[in-house]
């Protein structure tokens, strides 16, 4: 199960990144400019980031492997569409219904893991997840150029979209644990219970604050290396997909690490927090240095920060697991991935602003630094001590008689 929600999610990576590798010949072949490109990118957020929290619900409700499926059948169908869009306006509502799609991927995933992975696993579990969807843009600007090549970039979104259902055929076959196809009941914590919670605010902002960095990377590395280091395109796709494997590899690395410090007795809450940290500091000189350093100093900046990027992963969502355990998951992250998606609609709108205005990426990658350290109010100073949270019956529930009597 954890390697399929893996590819699932590798899948989902490709797809939402294609547009940045074709991104070049998109603008020039549909007369797009710097600021109509980076709102292209805010269009898929505009769905994605709010959908989230029905979509936790429904997760909830209706079994978190039915809604997984459902998404993928819509976002794959919006990426085969996309190759034969006409105009800028056809491409937005086509990357708002990418961003329905796809909405589904980490709410229905936190909601599997939780309900069958312990949480001494739980770091490997989600390291081996972080590496599908880390690796995912790198591969897909890998296989894009290659596509572009062969069969322009209309063709590489049909071939994207079509292979994408092929992921259906295993997943459909698979059975599942039953706590992991159970649906909700009168225990399951209501979604006041859930906002009451300060550790859902925590893991919120810090999510807030690595998807600025993560949107911003992901949406514009491809054209910064070509319009700002003057990289060729092969170029750019050589060491765009370098960057992403060492990112993919990093969280994979951390996320058994964490796994093996916390089966040899070590604290859940201090190794996960302690990652956290060590991430967000060290994305700050990261990001200074691809916006104002050399060349050398950016690309190592670049690989610095899909470190720094991959070693927070695990944990963005680990922390989320332990905390709301498996009946709660689903709706905490669900709540958790709208707010953390926000900059979503912000960063990659904002930084085409930026380059419009000023000819250079330099002020967005100051900007996406001071980001980088609000994240360590969130992960560090909101967040609780990790530890399940014992939620209590829902009001109008009445207690199981085994409880009533233990309370009584």
């Amino acid at each position: 199960m954890v390697v399929l929600l893996a590819v699932v999610l590798f899948i989902n990576y490709i797809d939402r990144g294609a547009l940045a590798t074709a991104g070049p010949l998109i603008q020039r072949d549909l007369h797009l400019t710097n600021g109509q490109y980076g709102l292209l990118f805010s269009a898929f957020f505009w769905v994605y980031a709010i959908i989230q929290i029905p979509v936790g619900a429904l997760a909830e409700r209706y079994g978190a492997h039915r809604v997984l499926t459902v998404g993928l059948v819509v976002w794959a169908t919006a990426t085969a569409l996309t190759g034969i869009t006409s105009g800028f306006s056809m491409l937005i509502m086509l990357r708002m219904m990418l961003g329905l799609g796809e909405s589904v991927g980490f709410p229905t995933v936190s909601k599997l893991l939780a309900a069958v992975v312990p949480v001494k696993g739980l770091g490997m579990a989600n390291g081996i997840v972080a590496f599908g969807y880390l690796i995912g843009p790198g591969v897909g600007v890998f296989l894009a150029g290659l596509l572009i090549d062969s069969v322009g970039w209309r063709g590489t979104f049909l071939v994207f979209g079509a292979c994408s259902l092929l992921w259906l055929i295993p997943w459909l076959m698979v059975r599942l644990p039953k706590l992991a196809t159970q649906r909700a009941d009168p225990s399951t914590p209501t979604l006041r219970m859930v906002l009451a919670q300060r550790g859902l605010w925590g893991t919120s902002l810090g999510l807030f604050s690595s998807n600025y960095m993560w949107y911003f990377i992901l949406s514009w590395l491809p054209g910064y290396l070509v319009k700002e280091r003057g990289f060729s395109m092969h170029h750019m796709e050589n060491v765009a997909t370098a960057g992403y494997l060492v990112n993919g590899l990093s969280a994979f690395i951390i996320g058994w690490g964490v796994d093996r410090y916390i089966a040899r007795g070590g604290s859940a809450n201090f190794g996960y927090k302690l990652i956290m940290l060590i991430a967000h500091v060290g994305s700050i000189p990261a990001m200074l240095c691809m916006g104002l350093g050399t060349e050398s100093m950016a690309v190592a900046g670049m690989f610095g920060f899909q470190i720094m990027m991959g070693a927070s992963s695990p944990g963005m969502y680990a922390m989320s697991q332990i905390l709301a355990g498996p009946k709660a998951s689903g709706r905490w992250v669900g709540i958790q991935n709208s707010i953390g998606n926000f900059p979503g609609m912000i960063s990659p709108w904002l930084t085409g602003i930026i380059v419009d205005r000023t000819g250079h990426f330099a002020l967005a990658f100051v900007a996406a630094a001071a980001m980088s350290a609000v994240g360590i109010v969130g992960w560090i100073g909101i967040v609780p001590k990790l530890a399940p949270i014992q939620w209590g019956t829902p009001r109008g529930v009445k207690p199981p008689v085994d409880q009533a009597a233990d309370l009584i």
